[in-house]
């Protein structure tokens, strides 16, 4: 009986720079991972490559000074610039912020709390308690902030964020900032009519509540940077969002065309060694620290890009209710062949009973991506491509 389950290798490539032949350096060196590690590869084994590598590949960037000529062409700054519901966070935001004051408009930023979108606490959320001040009704204004919440500090980055913010936009011009805090967007239209919807996840919504008034011009980070240039990166589905510092001038954007690169992968590794594995691209993982609340996933999406077999969600049987349930009263090897029978692709009720108790619904490419972000870090380990094998295995599989 086999006795391991799923396995997760992180395999490691050299570096890789702009401009590079990216397919052959992943086939090359999950090749070379195989011959090192005596393993094979088999069909439904699962390649996930880190979206940042691709992107660099590509050559896919941006610099600040681009960030402020969209801004200039796209808005007239007339009566400033509303910022919506930026998230917290030097390598992400903080460079957008830059190129957006460089273009000498006051901004009114506007943040919802306690929390960002993604988690990040403005400030410790039992005082808001101590303060009796209501996020769902109360508007804060940057003195209300400032007055109470001054000596924040991120619980683990150490930063206020809002005093950084503030400090970048000021280097960057003389032109006014201003904080508000309020969770319904159209609070920023007392400001201005002109912003950009800077959420990830909600912006759909934000930019819909905010394009219902008359005189609004409302872009989201997904609408600028999403069309074909000839001297810059872009993304044509997400545009700003997934970005990420890669200079103190210049900022890496989420792939391109990562559905073709894919497909090329998988094309290539079935010709050197006749497995049909699946390819997906990564990016953040899909889930939540438990002690500091904070949701890891500041890119758009997990996977960009994947090969049709990761489409969908898994269909698996909660094996521990069947042992406490129909199969309770069996042990040892009776109780092991048992489970067997009833999960090695028998269509009957019990199966039926069993798989009706689900697991969480979550796709396929937010679980494999998750745990190619835990297995390759985003630090110094060197393995920006992660072989996954087992994972479609269960208990019935030789």
């Amino acid at each position: 009986m086999r006795t391991t389950g799923t396995i997760a290798r992180g395999i490691r490539t050299p570096i890789i720079k702009e401009g590079d032949n990216l397919v052959e350096i992943v086939v090359k060196s999950l090749l070379s991972a195989q011959k090192e590690n005596n393993f094979e590869f088999k069909d439904k084994d699962v390649v996930a490559i880190t979206e940042s590598v691709l992107a660099r590949a590509q050559g896919n960037y941006i610099t600040v000074d681009d960030i402020t000529n969209e801004v200039k062409e796209n808005f007239t700054g007339e009566n400033g610039i509303g910022v919506v519901f930026p998230i917290l966070s030097r390598n992400r935001f903080s460079m957008i912020l830059k190129g957006i004051a460089r273009a000498g408009f006051d901004i009114y930023m506007q943040f919802s709390y306690p929390r960002d979108e993604v988690g990040n606490p403005l400030f410790d959320p039992a005082k808001l308690r101590e303060l009796n001040i209501n996020p769902y009704n109360d508007i804060l204004s940057e003195e209300d902030y400032f007055n109470n919440f001054s000596d924040y500090k991120h619980p683990y980055t150490g930063i206020n964020y809002l005093k950084l913010y503030k400090e970048i936009a000021q280097s960057e011009s003389d032109a006014n900032i201003e904080f508000i805090l309020a969770n319904d967007p159209a609070v920023i239209l007392n400001y201005t009519d002109e912003i950009i919807a800077a959420d990830i996840h909600t912006r759909e919504e934000t930019k819909a509540i905010l394009r219902n008034f008359e005189k609004s011009k409302v872009f989201g980070l997904d609408n600028i940077f999403n069309k074909k240039a000839d001297d810059r990166g872009y993304n044509k589905d997400y545009g700003l969002l997934g970005s990420n510092k890669a200079t103190d001038e210049r900022l890496k954007l989420f792939p391109r065309n990562a559905d073709q690169f894919v497909n090329q992968i998988q094309q290539k590794i079935h010709k050197e060694t006749g497995a049909e594995v699946e390819v997906m691209i990564y990016g953040d993982g899909a889930y939540k620290d438990p002690t500091g609340k904070i949701w890891e996933l500041a890119d758009p999406v997990v996977s960009p890009g994947y090969t049709s077999g990761l489409a969908g969600t898994p269909n698996e049987v909660k094996l521990k209710y069947l042992a406490d349930n129909e199969l309770k009263d069996l042990k040892g090897e009776e109780l092991l062949n048992a489970m067997k029978d009833e999960i090695g692709g028998k269509d009957n009720d019990l199966v039926g009973n069993i798989r009706a108790q689900g697991t969480t619904p979550r796709q396929l490419t937010d679980l494999l991506g998750s745990l190619s972000d835990l297995v390759s870090g985003s630090g110094d380990k060197g393995t920006p491509v992660v072989l996954i094998q087992g994972y479609f295995d269960n208990l019935a599989s030789n």
